[in-house]
């Protein structure tokens, strides 16, 4: 093997399919140059890394804080709970904050993010210092002028922020992606959110079936964070997120974690709580915890030519050993520690 070559052997979950299959996985420079089907692979079972759709990564000082209200006291800008102990904090604890959660999502098989990132510019300057020499590649939505040296423009909800239009229009000039939560505490903001012709939606919580068939129709992905939906009390039955429907639609479903503040940004007990509460097709599922990576312009999925991104799990070392499905186990057993190797080139 050349000297910037590896190889990975077992049964990989290969494509957007996720199909399972004996393989060698070449690796050059990074990149998938080969898949090769052989008898001889071992028992390891290789996944695509995780991409956590949608997170709020400068929450993770805020942690657990034990106070209580609604959506709007809690997390709604300008003034709700979170921006106010942002806005209190150093430059320093926020770095030290985000990076102590980037480093537990690349134990946990997550090799990259979409982050709101309150904080205008500073918050976006923060957020690339937390994730600096780490494998992890976070994709920035900047708020409140952060925008402009962000990925994309993330924003609130239609009613939440004034000009939306102007700061849509002229992100959208810098070739900038446009991402807005839309439906969290009800359907009303989704049609304006749609007409601003966005790159992703967040939530879709009370997204009508009309609404989701436009979504599916136009191919706008749309993140799903369940956890945070119900501990934030904005939904308390399987019908909402309407995940089921967004799936026989054919929306383009992918799964994030939200707020830091109340939910660990752990993708293995995102996919466990969804699909315990929505039960959704386990290929589906696991597909929407990779899909995300699709914003960075480099899928994670295991396919030829691709960046290899990925993470491998002996099932020998844990009662995995005894899956008849590895993909099921790997959605509702697996966890962070059983990790064997990750493989991340970003």
């Amino acid at each position: 093997m050349k000297k910037n070559s590896c190889r990975v052997s077992g049964q990989a979950l290969v494509g957007e399919e996720l199909a399972i299959l004996p393989v060698d996985i070449i690796i050059e420079n990074g990149t998938i140059i080969a898949i090769e089907e052989t008898r001889h692979a071992p028992d390891v079972w290789i996944c695509p890394a995780f991409f956590n759709a949608h997170t709020h990564l400068g929450d993770t000082i805020a942690m657990d804080c034990r106070k209580r209200g609604d959506l709007e006291s809690l997390v709604t800008p300008p003034d709700g709970l979170k921006h106010r102990i942002l806005a209190a904090a150093s430059h320093n604890d926020l770095v030290a904050g985000m990076h102590a959660s980037i480093q537990g999502m690349i134990s946990g098989g997550t090799a990259g993010c979409a982050d709101f990132r309150e904080g205008g510019c500073e918050g976006v300057t923060a957020l690339r210092d937390a994730a600096a020499g780490l494998a992890f590649r976070p994709f920035i939505f900047g708020r409140e002028g952060g925008e402009g040296i962000a990925d994309g423009l993330g924003i609130s909800s239609t009613r939440d922020v004034p000009g939306m239009e102007k700061l849509v229009a002229k992100a959208k000039r810098a070739g900038k992606k446009i991402a807005l939560h839309a439906g969290e505490r009800d359907a009303k903001d989704v049609d304006a959110a749609l007409a601003l012709d966005p790159d992703l939606l967040i939530h879709c919580t009370h997204a009508t079936k009309r609404q989701l068939r436009e979504c599916a129709e136009r191919q706008i992905p749309i993140a799903v964070c369940p956890r945070s939906n119900w501990i934030l009390g904005v939904t308390s039955s399987a019908q909402h997120p309407p995940v089921q429907i967004m799936q026989d639609l054919g929306c383009r479903l992918l799964l994030g974690t939200d707020n830091v503040m109340f939910v660990p940004p752990d993708m293995f007990s995102e996919m466990a709580f969804t699909s315990t509460v929505y039960r959704i097709d386990p290929e589906v599922l696991l597909g929407a915890a990779v899909r995300g990576s699709e914003l960075t312009g480099s899928s994670f999925f295991i396919r030829k030519g691709a960046q290899a991104n990925l993470f491998t799990i002996d099932p020998a070392q844990s009662t995995l050993h005894f899956s008849r499905d590895p993909v099921t186990s790997i959605i509702k057993r697996a966890f962070g520690s059983i990790i064997g190797n990750n493989v991340f080139n970003l």
